[in-house]
């Protein structure tokens, strides 16, 4: 690198730490190895040599421009590919060849223009082995100017217009070189293919660019000695332009806006990468927000309709005590005092007429509210199961590309994949009837625990003729001791108000106990179910706030970048 002057110091130490701290965004965004590769690569540009970077066909006749360049037979020519690597000549007191990686070789020769500069000579755009398009496609990142050789008789291929449209997406500046221009008949020709190229390159990278026709093979000729050849090799023109591009401020101000069109194209890469990503998330929290309100709906609707449901239960009890006020309003006169007395066949009585059948109603009633939790929670499991694999399958349909992490595609396929699998494995294995025996289970312990009694193992039906016949009992028994004590007029009315009252207020207790027993019970049991479903996709969950919000910090991060870029670049123009 040249002296530079205080200003180009402080803007090449600008560059570098900028350079530098987008390289450790990229890498704390994962972003892929080519991509820092080639910002590491640009980065160490700043203290190489300007780079000359020659592309085009195989049989364009790059190997000849460079010799004639150069001034010397230094590369060898040929109508096949005969460069299979790249090679990048540098300047050396005697010719060397020095291989520095598999795919790469420098060669020095003693050439003035070479301690000014570094030649790249690439493989062929369109070379048979198609690594050596690769090869050319990783180095041109690399360039501070492109030569970009095509030849008069197949100008701007369909191979080269591919190859361009890649250097207009890495911002180099390009030259274009119409070689072989003596194989032309006159000048008409000559103006016709600079004319379609021009077009055609115009079109394609948006703005004009130099063209240069020229013929390679005449210029080499005419500095080994053939001076008549000089003039109609056009080769002056070229010269002059690449050397007036090459001078101090020229070259340093290429030198230093490379990197920084390495710098936008990751940036341009990484921030549309960055949308999609987005995009594509954005549409996962509408797929768990419509689950969170699935699930918020199904709860309100089950507790609808288990409060009416319940209602059947709490009518079993209110049609047993209006049975129970028949039976004292039938039972509790003077004409049927003697029957009184007869405790036990009161008793016996009072749980035929007016128990009845209630604890098999009751069970009945419960079994069926427990039947319809169960068909309730699997169906809403099937409902979820059947929404993610929607999803998925939507979701693999389109064409996602590239994303910014490596793993992200990977992370959360795997999460999604795990969620569905997860509702899938709930639903084949549930066990309507097993579920519905566990439901019924907590039910008759919740009922035991409520009311603080010891049943054993016996089921809520018997639970129920137990707690019932013992109201029976408490209320026909204040009959048997007070009847036979006196047998007043006034005495049976005013026990048949007691047993009524006392009645009803048993029953009462009974069914408030039991309702709310088997409410809180049956709430736990859907908001378990719930749970269990929110357990299933939380990890999912966690997976696409975290992204989202680790995407939105990095496109932050790329805006601020390329504030800076538009003011590094200011400032070079500026000298």
């Amino acid at each position: 690198m040249k002296i530079l002057t205080k200003q180009q110091e402080a803007i090449l130490q600008s560059e570098r730490n900028f350079l530098n701290d987008l390289q450790l965004v990229l890498v704390e965004n994962n972003a892929s190895k080519d991509d820092l590769d080639s910002l590491k690569q640009s980065i160490r540009q700043l203290d190489d040599l300007f780079l000359l970077v020659i592309v085009g066909e195989f049989n364009s006749g790059k190997s000849a421009f460079i010799n004639a360049l150069l001034g010397q037979q230094l590369l060898k020519e040929g109508v096949t590919p005969t460069t299979t690597q790249i090679n990048i000549l540098r300047y050396g007191e005697k010719n060397e060849r020095h291989v520095v990686e598999k795919d790469q070789t420098i060669l020095s020769f003693p050439v003035e223009l070479l301690s000014e500069l570094s030649i790249v000579d690439t493989p062929g755009t369109n070379a048979i082995i198609r690594q050596h398009e690769e090869l050319t496609t990783h180095f041109v990142p690399r360039a501070d100017l492109i030569l970009f050789v095509t030849s008069v008789d197949r100008p701007f291929t369909e191979s080269e217009r591919s190859f361009m449209q890649s250097i207009r997406d890495w911002g180099k500046k390009v030259i274009i070189i119409l070689n072989k221009i003596d194989i032309l008949e006159d000048e008409e020709e000559l103006t016709q293919v600079v004319h379609f190229v021009q077009e055609n390159a115009q079109t394609l990278m948006g703005r004009t660019l130099e063209i240069f026709p020229v013929s390679a093979r005449q210029a080499l000729r005419a500095k080994t000695g053939e001076l008549n050849l000089w003039k109609t090799s056009r080769f002056e023109a070229l010269e002059t332009y690449i050397r007036d591009s090459l001078d101090q401020a020229g070259q340093i101000k290429l030198k230093f806006k490379n990197p920084l069109g390495v710098a936008v194209h990751l940036i341009d890469k990484y921030s549309q990468l960055a949308i999609n990503q987005l995009q594509i998330l954005e549409e996962d929290i509408k797929l768990m927000q419509n689950v969170e309100r699935q699930q918020a709906l199904y709860l309100e609707d089950m507790q609808k309709n288990f409060k009416f449901r319940m209602t059947d239960v709490e009518k079993i009890f209110f049609e047993m005590e209006q049975r129970g006020d028949e039976f004292f309003e039938e039972r509790f006169r003077l004409a049927r005092v003697f029957d009184l007395l007869k405790k036990e066949r009161v008793q016996d009585d009072f749980t035929k007429e007016v128990i009845a059948d209630v604890p098999l109603q009751v069970e009945r009633k419960v079994n069926t509210l427990i039947d319809w939790l169960v068909e309730a929670d699997l169906k809403q499991w099937k409902t979820i199961t059947n929404y993610l694999t929607e999803r998925e399958r939507k979701h693999k349909e389109k064409i996602i590309g590239e994303s910014i992490d490596s793993n992200f595609i990977y992370d959360r396929k795997r999460l999604l994949d795990a969620v569905g699998k997860e509702a899938e494995h709930v639903v084949e294995s549930y066990d309507k009837h097993t579920e519905a025996s566990q439901i019924a289970e907590n039910a008759k312990n919740a009922v035991t625990a409520s009311l603080a009694i010891e049943i054993g193992a016996v089921g809520l039906g018997a639970i129920i003729t137990i707690l019932a016949s013992t109201a029976a009992a408490d209320a026909t028994g204040i009959i048997a001791a007070s009847v036979i004590a006196a047998l007043g007029l006034f005495i049976v009315p005013a026990k048949r108000r007691q047993a009524k009252n006392e009645l009803h207020e048993k029953l009462a207790d009974l069914r408030k106990k039991l309702v709310s027993s088997l409410s809180n019970e049956f709430e736990k049991e859907i908001k378990q179910s719930q749970q269990r479903i929110e357990n299933a996709i939380s990890p999912y969950t966690r997976f696409i706030k975290a992204e989202s919000r680790n995407i939105e910090e990095f496109q932050e991060k790329l805006k601020e970048t390329s504030v800076e870029i538009d003011q590094l670049q200011t400032e070079i123009e500026s000298w």
